[in-house]
């Protein structure tokens, strides 16, 4: 469900000629792609740093925190580009969150061990082997590797590939914390560690299934379509370009953005964000949970984290509300249906 994004269309952040704009789109593309593709991305390390080095990040404490380093350390050492130490990281979150489980003898699932939750039975390895973080880390991204492509594919599909993993799509819901801590323990900034993609390609935002689309009989007013994406889900941007608009979007303003909030009681997009692509093109993302992880002016590259999925603002429940628009105009009169215009772009949404 989406509210229409409050009026005062600013023209002029959008007004950019193709030259500037073309330029900053390349340049926005560039570290995600070195991300994806060059082994050498980043500083080496000899050696994982001692979990006692590191201090907490959000949730995760010091020994959590060492454990995520030693991932990235190893993945350094192997050469494997950055964006594959969140992929590991993100799976070692999920399967243990971050710590060198041994054996629970009848809680354990079923001889899963260690940071992965790897198992004997299935050629990963002994028990002690599995227990040694190093190599345990070796382990994953030896079989991520030989994934073909996967660096092109969402971290969930990704780490999916490696775990098999009776709930394949939960590994989505710890991309932004990946890309937190493997920032801070890696000394790379966040851009540097998102999916694939640069100027000229388009991604979807998020996965998930349309819920309401565009301009139903029932809502012809609906100037995009709802995706029906879990909470805590990682936005991204549709497509290289640059931020022209972050706001809270809310009537009455004393609601706020920072909680969910209302089919009926309140009205707008709650916290949203526009962006800006060559050609005229407007992104737009609406009812995310929190404050957008980009601002205004910052230029992002194709699949780089902008969001989280939430309920603010005119909404019933967890969603990503996406609208496209033409020729600059961010009004419901630039507005086109986003089924069709990412489908033209090689980035079904439906």
């Amino acid at each position: 469900m989406s509210g229409k994004a409050t009026a005062g269309v600013a023209i002029l952040l959008v007004a950019v000629t193709t030259t500037c704009l073309a330029a900053v789109l390349l340049g926005a593309g560039t570290v995600a792609i070195a991300a994806c593709t060059d082994p050498a991305f980043g500083p080496s390390s000899s050696s994982p740093t001692p979990v006692a080095g590191w201090s907490a990040i959000g949730r995760w404490n010091r020994s959590q925190i060492g454990n995520a380093s030693i991932i990235v350390t190893v993945g350094r050492q192997l050469r494997v580009p950055s964006r594959g130490w969140v992929v590991a990281v993100a799976a070692a979150m999920q399967e243990s969150s971050l710590t060198n489980v041994g054996d629970l003898g009848s809680d354990n699932d079923h001889d899963s061990l260690g940071l992965f939750q790897q198992r004997p039975s299935q050629g990963w390895g002994n028990p002690a082997q599995l227990m040694d973080p190093v190599y345990a880390a070796t382990q994953f991204y030896t079989h991520l590797l030989r994934v073909p492509h996967w660096q092109d594919l969402p971290l969930t599909e990704a780490a999916q590939a490696v775990q098999r993993s009776a709930t394949p799509d939960s590994y989505s819901i710890w991309e932004g914390d990946a890309i937190a801590v493997v920032a801070a323990v890696s000394g790379l900034g966040q851009a540097g560690l998102t999916t694939c993609g640069g100027a000229g390609t388009w991604t979807q935002p998020v996965r998930g299934p349309i819920v309401s689309g565009f301009r139903t009989a029932n809502r012809p007013t609906h100037q995009g379509v709802d995706i029906g994406a879990p909470r805590g889900a990682v936005v991204r941007a549709a497509s290289a370009g640059a931020v022209v608009r972050v706001r809270c979007d809310i009537e009455p303003v004393s609601w706020g953005c920072d909680r969910d909030g209302h089919p009926t009681l309140v009205r707008g997009c709650g916290w949203y964000l526009d962006i800006a692509h060559a050609a005229g093109i407007i992104t737009r993302y609406c009812h995310l949970s929190t404050h957008p992880l980009v601002q205004e002016g910052q230029t992002v590259a194709a699949g780089e984290p902008i969001g989280i999925v939430g309920s603010s603002g005119h909404s019933s429940g967890p969603h990503l509300h996406f609208e496209t628009h033409h020729g600059g105009d961010r009004s419901s009169a630039g507005a086109e249906d986003p089924v069709p215009f990412m489908r033209k772009r090689g980035a079904p949404i439906d």
